[in-house]
């Protein structure tokens, strides 16, 4: 059985007290706890601080380009659906240039996880306002507050039919590392975006702001729409699994059943193709 000692990866260079180091050790805990080897993982990462977390955790991985990370997992476990895939990202690539494929995954429902790493800010490049900053708020680039208003990511995955919506707070590793285990565990499209601060350049949305703030749910809402009251109510500063739905996944939709042993040198079965192909028409 796979040990924590087994799934770390390069030395991680985030700041010191950065979030992402407890979403990086809740992943990590999360395989392990649930009995997963490393091979039967995927993790796919897009760019940015939390980019990273591919390299850091010791899986299948693969680090792709700026908001790609969730087609590139879609089409990893399309091509292996034997793996446990995890889309990583932050703020900036996943609910800026990568929302599109946020959205249309969410509605899909292809069976996998995306965890988001989510500072309200972009941190690589020196701390300038994300997607996820707040209106009003004050970075270099937006030195008179920014005049937008900010993404909302959990109402939009429950909104675009999301089967497993949650989150999570760096803060709170006992509650995170539970939502990672079901949203890995759950059949369907999982979504779970986790509160991660950063410590450098964002000193508004910080530890304290979020326990002094956050309400916990304890139990899934039955209905989608009550869900979104919810987190609307309380302005999205709520944490828990918020909504579960029993559905096909994609790839049962489509009534295909992938076999792996079918192909060799990189062929695939002839049947399985046409079989492939029809439903694609």
């Amino acid at each position: 059985m796979a040990t924590l000692k087994d799934l770390r990866g390069d030395t991680p260079s985030w700041c010191p007290g950065c979030g992402h180091f407890s979403i990086m050790a809740g992943i990590q805990k999360a395989v392990v706890q649930l009995g997963y080897e490393p091979h039967e993982f995927a993790i796919i990462s897009g760019i940015g601080c939390s980019g990273k977390v591919s390299e850091y955790v010791r899986t299948n991985g693969f680090h792709t380009i700026h908001g790609r990370s969730v087609p590139v997992a879609q089409g990893v476990k399309m091509g292996n659906p034997d793996l446990k895939v995890i889309a990583s990202g932050g703020d900036g690539d996943g609910y800026g240039i990568g929302l599109g494929h946020f959205v249309h995954a969410s509605r899909r429902n292809i069976d996998m996880s995306y965890i988001v790493m989510d500072n309200n800010i972009y941190g690589l490049t020196k701390g300038q306002t994300s997607p996820r900053s707040e209106h009003g708020f004050v970075t270099k680039t937006t030195k008179e507050g920014n005049k937008e208003y900010p993404v909302d990511p959990v109402s939009t995955s429950l909104a675009n039919g999301a089967t497993f919506v949650a989150q999570a707070f760096a803060g709170d590793i006992k509650q995170m590392v539970d939502i990672i285990e079901r949203a890995i565990e759950h059949k369907g499209f999982s979504h779970v975006n986790i509160y991660s601060p950063c410590v450098t350049f964002n000193k508004v949305n910080t530890y304290d702001f979020y326990k002094e703030r956050l309400t916990k749910i304890e139990k899934p809402f039955e209905d989608r729409d009550e869900a979104l009251a919810k987190v609307r109510e309380l302005s999205g500063l709520v944490t828990g699994v918020l909504y579960e739905e029993k559905r096909p996944d994609f790839q049962g939709k489509l009534g295909i059943e992938f076999d792996t042993q079918s192909c060799t040198n990189g062929e695939m079965d002839e049947d399985l193709f046409h079989k492939m192909e029809k439903q694609f028409q």
